[in-house]
C-alpha cells in the first residue's frame, strides 16, 4: 500500500473535512501510542497503520 491510497481510503471511511484532524489526534495502542500520522511520519508500513487504523474504526471486511 502506498502513502496516497493510505490517505485515500482514510478519507473515504471519514469525509474530507475530518481524516487529517482524526490522524493527527488519535492515539492507537496498536502503533505504539502514536497516531496514524506520527506513524508513518516514523516510517511505519502504510498497510500496518491502515490495519491498526480498520481495527479502531471497526470499518467492515471488504475494506481491510
Amino acid at each position: 500500500m502506498r502513502y496516497t491510497e493510505f490517505w485515500d481510503r482514510l478519507e473515504q471511511a471519514l469525509g474530507p473535512v475530518y481524516y487529517k484532524v482524526w490522524a493527527d489526534q488519535q492515539v492507537i495502542g496498536e502503533l505504539d501510542g502514536r497516531t496514524p500520522k506520527q506513524a508513518l511520519d516514523a516510517g511505519e508500513d502504510p498497510r500496518r497503520v491502515w490495519r491498526a487504523v480498520w481495527a479502531v474504526l471497526e470499518l467492515p471486511d471488504r475494506d481491510r
